[in-house]
Order: structure tokens, then C-alpha cells, then sequence
């Protein structure tokens, strides 16, 4: 496994690139898979918006520069093509983001690729009735244990907003899974 700096020189040489990028794809596709899972919910559509986002990845490698971890540029990509691709979604389906992810967390139970018991069916409902942002902050730390700061990174937010909006995700899920 190559440290961060070697892999991005690697993976800015036009002799290096290809292998480079396959090591980076070893490294982080399990990873970014999961990100988007969460929040494009299907299995289907997550291999899509995973797919993307290692393009825009080797597209924009010369556009990275070292003043943020490798890790956390790959994540703001992933995460803007996931808003982007649930955004697409419910306007073609002329319903709120919302409202669209409460409809693919209800089809959780009958995707073969969903693995999880009946206690985390209700928290992945609970989750899709959040704001998005909400969702984001809530799974980056609930699920990613991601720290504050790199979330800050990623999300282009300060880090006391997103204290604010997982104490609120929080309380919300919790409203919803007690009553």
C-alpha cells in the first residue's frame, strides 16, 4: 500500500497513471462504495454513482492539490455526485429529495444486497426522513466515525454547523424511533 503523497505523484504521471489508479481504486472503493450507498440507498444506482466518481477522480487528478487529504477530496467527489444523481432522481420522479429517499429506504427490505436486521431497517427510515445535510452529518459520523474537522473538509462547512446538525439529526431519529 503506497502512502498518500507517493500515490499522487504516481497518479500524475502520465507513465505511472494507470497503475496508480488501479491501486487507488484497491485502496478506496470499499470505502466510497459504502459512502454512497448510504446515501443513494440502491445497490444498483450506488455502482453507478461509484462508477462516476472514479472518472471525475482520474479526470481531475492534476486539479488536486496536497492543501487536503487525497481521502477527503475523493469523498467531496463522491458525495457531490450522489446529491447530484438523488437530486436527478427526484426531479424525474417529481417528488422532494425527502420524499425520495423515503421511498428508497422502503425498498431496503427487498434489495438482495441489503444485509441488515430489522432494528437497522428503522434507523435507515429514520435516517431518509432527515434534511439531507442532516443525513450526511449524521452518517459521516454515526456509521464513517468520521472526526468533525475532516467532515469540515468534505462538506465545505464549519465544524460547529455540523456539530449543530448531528445533535439535531440525533434528536430526531431518536423522536422517530421511540414513538
Amino acid at each position: 500500500m503506497l502512502d498518500e503523497q507517493t500515490l499522487v505523484q504516481q497518479l500524475k504521471n502520465k507513465d505511472t497513471q494507470d497503475i496508480a489508479f488501479r491501486e487507488l481504486m484497491s485502496q478506496y472503493k470499499k470505502r466510497l462504495y459504502w459512502h454512497i450507498r448510504k446515501i443513494v440507498i440502491s445497490h444498483d444506482d450506488t455502482d453507478d454513482v461509484l462508477q462516476n466518481t472514479f472518472v471525475k477522480i482520474y479526470k481531475n487528478i492534476h486539479n488536486f492539490n496536497a492543501d487536503s487529504k487525497l481521502y477527503s477530496w475523493m469523498y467531496r467527489i463522491a458525495t457531490n455526485e450522489s446529491i447530484t444523481f438523488i437530486n436527478k432522481r427526484a426531479k424525474e420522479k417529481n417528488v422532494d429529495i425527502t420524499e425520495y429517499h423515503q421511498s428508497m429506504a422502503s425498498t431496503l427490505q427487498d434489495d438482495v444486497y441489503y444485509n441488515g436486521n430489522e432494528i437497522q431497517l428503522v434507523l435507515q427510515k429514520a435516517i431518509a426522513t432527515l434534511p439531507q445535510k442532516q443525513q450526511l452529518v449524521f452518517n459521516m459520523k454515526y456509521f464513517d466515525e468520521m472526526k468533525y474537522a475532516d467532515m469540515s473538509e468534505i462538506l465545505d462547512t464549519s465544524v460547529g454547523a455540523l456539530k449543530a446538525s448531528y445533535f439535531h439529526a440525533v434528536k430526531k431519529i431518536e423522536k422517530i424511533i421511540t414513538t
